[in-house]
């Protein structure tokens, strides 16, 4: 493993006024930051990186993601979640993919991510039509081969369509009814299987950098049993655990409908599954007895800003839950749902969003809290001691920006520029536990060209199967729009939407 020396930076320090400290030099070894300080000597095995006085931060978290996308930019209109959903991931044997094909995806999310500075990511990743190991093992091999940090995780349901949604039972006809009844492919048995498979073969490769999670989807989208399986698994080998909740108003109707009144966050509290190790996904539609509950369990939520507004979800209560000390990280949650793979734009969308849910503008976020949820936040949901952070010891997860850039010049204030201002062309140089993989705007441990020229053949020529995909979905369209309809007149007693205008 390289050391290296960083002379002749300047530190990202959210703990000043200014967010930046003075000139300094930073050392790391083995995989983490060694030291710190002025005028420090070149050790014989270390390489040297001249900062010339730009700023050396923690590479940024993209703390929840969907890699199984990442081909699909573009592909759909803006949609709600449940109608996006009915195209972008249906069950179909057309869409099972080679191999080769999730290797490359995966991959693409990876150069997009480390050329614009965000060296980790949880990768929630779900499977078309069901999750195989050799599909598992290309998407692991993906990651240990960009030279990104990873977690990730199965996330695949395991009940019925019917099971999941509510009044679309009484509204589709009888022939779809029991096609909608059925059981997804993959049982609980099957998936415990292959999480097995996750983690005693991947767990913990790469020197730690490649680890696994686990995910239920969604708690409406498994069987009580499932899911207190997972949690096992969470417990037993301290992994996150991804569970999506209340991220649409829909979700809401669902437990006033199914669950007796109750949230899905009362739900899955009362199934005593809330923990620390969880990470509370989207988190919009929740109440604040839904939010002292999370408090209580010390789990965190996973704030998607540009995912919701794609899919018109709504706004997260960010103050609310800042003001009970939770935990928020932020993701891009997939390509498909954001367009782009860019923490930075997923910053500027937090940072601004919520200006439209509180009269007094003191409650607005401030882009060092911003900043703290993509670095320190991430690093805390993924369950890595340090990570996020620039203190000795923590893993050197490093991005160094050139302050020379058009985004700082001048350079009134660091933090609201690096939140509101910057896009990734500033990024110099992306470290990974102690390795340079990614520098100026190329990742570097691939051969990118042919990477992307591969790619670009192979999912031209998967076109006709998407297509023919979602016109198989066509039939199903109107009977999700009346549910959706349906659910949206209903009174959950909160608004998460920005009223239409008059």
């Amino acid at each position: 493993m390289p050391n290296t020396l960083f002379r002749n930076v300047c530190l990202l320090d959210l703990s000043r006024e200014d967010g930046v400290s003075a000139p300094c030099d930073l050392r790391v070894r083995d995989g983490r930051i060694a030291e710190i300080g002025a005028d420090l000597a070149v050790g014989s095995d270390e390489a040297l990186i001249e900062g010339h006085g730009d700023l050396l931060m923690p590479g940024l978290i993209n703390g929840h993601f969907h890699s199984s996308v990442n081909h699909m930019k573009g592909r759909l209109p803006g949609l709600p979640l449940e109608i996006f959903m009915l195209y972008e991931c249906p069950e179909l044997d057309i869409l099972r993919p080679t191999p080769r094909e999730a290797y490359l995806r995966t991959m693409l999310g990876c150069i997009e991510m480390l050329e614009n500075g965000t060296t980790a990511v949880q990768d929630d990743c779900f499977f078309v039509p069901e999750p195989e190991p050799d599909i598992i093992d290309a998407v692991m091999q993906a990651y240990v081969d960009s030279g990104i940090r990873a977690r990730v995780a199965l996330d695949q349901p395991e009940v019925a369509e019917l099971e999941k949604l509510p009044y679309l039972g009484d509204l589709v006809p009888p022939d779809l009814k029991a096609e909608l009844s059925k059981r997804s492919g993959s049982t609980a048995e099957d998936l415990l299987a292959l999480y097995d498979h996750l983690i005693s073969k991947w767990h913990g490769q790469a020197a730690g950098r490649v680890q696994a999670a686990v995910s239920c989807s969604a708690p409406q989208r498994v069987t009580p049993e499932y899911f207190r399986s997972l949690d096992e698994l969470s417990r037993k080998h301290d992994l996150p655990f991804y569970v999506h909740i209340l991220e649409t108003r829909l979700q809401r109707v669902f437990g006033n409908e199914r669950l007796g009144g109750r949230s899905l966050v009362r739900y899955t509290a009362d199934l005593g599954l809330l923990s620390e190790r969880m990470n509370i996904i989207h988190a919009i539609w929740v109440d604040d007895d839904d939010l002292d509950l999370i408090a209580a369990s010390g789990a965190q939520i996973a704030h998607n800003p540009n995912s919701n507004l794609r899919l018109g979800s709504g706004i997260m209560p960010f103050r609310a839950i800042r003001d009970r000390g939770i935990p928020i990280c932020l993701g891009v949650d997939e390509a498909i749902a954001d367009d782009a793979i860019n923490m930075w734009s997923v910053m500027k969308t937090a940072g601004m969003i919520h200006s439209l849910t509180a009269t007094d503008f003191a409650h607005w976020p401030q882009a060092k809290e911003v900043l703290e949820a993509a670095t320190t936040g991430g690093g805390r949901a993924m369950r890595v001691a340090g990570l996020g952070t620039l203190e000795t010891g923590a893993p050197a997860d490093l991005i160094l920006l050139s302050l020379d850039s058009l985004t700082f010049l001048p350079l009134n204030n660091l933090p609201r520029q690096l939140v509101h201002c910057e896009n990734g062309r500033s990024v110099r140089l992306t470290m990974v536990a102690g390795e340079v993989v990614a520098k100026d705007g190329h990742a570097l441990r691939i051969d990118r060209k042919a990477i992307m020229a591969e790619a670009r053949s192979l999912f031209q020529s998967r076109s006709k199967a998407l297509a023919d995909a979602s016109a198989a979905m066509d039939d199903r369209l109107a009977y999700y729009r009346q549910m959706y309809l349906q659910a949206m007149e209903q009174d959950v007693g909160m608004e998460r939407r920005v009223p239409a205008f008059r």
